[in-house]
C-alpha cells in the first residue's frame, strides 16, 4: 500500500502512516484504531542483565525488529526513554528495511548483517537488548519488570493506551465519494461494538482480550474508542515520540492526519 497503492482501503501501522504522509503518500487515514497494546515489555535482555538499570543501556547496541519506524519499536523505545534512557546515545540495529523507501533513518541506526537474527545476536553478545523481537526463551526477560502493570499505570495517569494500527483510504476515492469516509467509519464502529459487547460479557484468553479487558476496567468505558476526541492524548504522545526519535521532521496537526468528514466522528 505504501509503495504502490495496491488497495482501496488498508490497515496500516500508525507510524508508517506518519512517515508516508510526510513523504507525500496519496492516501489518508480514518480515526479507526484497530490494534492497540501495551509495549513496556517490548524490550528484552538476557536474564543475567535483568537488574541492570535502563539508563545503563546508553552507549549500547539494541536490536529493533524490522525497520526503525515500526510502531512497536517506537512505543518500546518511548518506554525506555520514560525510564531514563537517552535514545540518541544508543546504536539501533534493525533486522529489516523501512516500509517507506524514501525515509532515511538517523545516523545511529544501522541494518543487521545479512542472515543474522536478533535472537542470535543477543545470545552472541552482539546486542545488549532487543525491541519488538518477542523472543520466547527462558534466558530472555523483559528489561522493564512487570511491564503490563507499568503500562496500565500510564493509562491511569496520562490516558495513553498505545495505538498500533489504523485504516487508510486512497485519496482519489475519498475525492470521488465524499460520503465514503463516514460510511467506512460507521461500518467499523458497528463491528467494534459487537466485539466490545462480547468482551464485556466474557473476555477471551488471548493477550489482546486480556489487555483490552484491563483497559476497560481502568477507564470504565470502551477500551477501543474510535474518533479523534477520545484518542487525542495517545495520538499527540505518539507524534511526540516520532519527532524525538527522528522519524518525522515536521510535527503534523492531529486533525490534518484524518479524512475530511471524520474529524468530529466518535464511535
Amino acid at each position: 500500500m505504501v509503495r504502490s497503492l495496491e488497495f482501496d482501503v488498508a490497515e496500516m501501522a500508525l507510524t508508517t502512516y506518519l512517515v508516508a504522509k510526510e513523504h507525500g503518500a496519496a492516501f489518508t487515514a480514518l480515526p479507526i484504531f484497530l490494534v492497540r497494546d501495551f509495549h513496556h515489555g517490548a524490550t528484552q535482555v538476557l536474564r543475567e542483565h535483568r537488574h541492570r538499570p535502563v539508563a545503563e543501556l546508553a552507549g549500547k547496541r539494541i536490536g529493533v525488529n524490522r525497520g526503525y519506524t515500526v510502531t512497536t519499536g517506537v512505543w518500546g523505545r518511548a518506554a525506555l526513554a520514560d525510564a531514563g534512557l537517552d535514545l540518541d546515545t544508543v546504536a539501533w540495529v534493525c533486522s529489516g528495511d523501512e516500509h517507506v523507501a524514501t525515509y532515511e533513518p538517523p545516523p545511529n541506526v544501522a541494518r543487521a548483517r545479512e542472515g543474522a537474527t536478533l535472537e542470535h545476536m543477543l545470545f552472541a553478545g552482539e546486542l545488549d537488548a532487543v525491541v519488538g523481537a518477542g523472543i520466547k526463551h527462558p534466558d530472555v526477560v523483559t528489561q522493564i519488570a512487570d511491564p503490563d502493570d507499568v503500562a496500565a499505570e500510564v493509562v491511569r495517569q496520562r490516558d495513553v493506551f498505545p495505538i498500533n494500527h489504523l485504516v487508510v483510504v486512497r485519496d482519489d476515492l475519498l475525492e470521488q465519494h465524499r460520503d465514503l469516509a463516514p460510511k467506512i467509519f460507521e461500518a467499523f464502529c458497528e463491528a467494534k461494538r459487537q466485539y466490545v459487547n462480547q468482551l464485556h460479557r466474557s473476555p477471551g484468553d488471548s493477550r489482546q482480550d486480556q489487555v483490552l479487558a484491563k483497559v476497560a476496567q481502568i477507564r470504565r468505558a470502551d477500551p477501543l474508542p474510535y474518533g479523534i476526541a477520545d484518542n487525542r492524548a495517545t495520538l499527540e504522545e505518539l507524534i511526540d515520540h516520532a519527532m524525538k526519535q527522528h522519524i518525522i521532521r515536521t510535527r503534523p496537526k492531529v486533525e490534518a492526519l484524518f479524512a475530511t468528514g471524520t474529524q468530529e466522528l466518535q464511535g
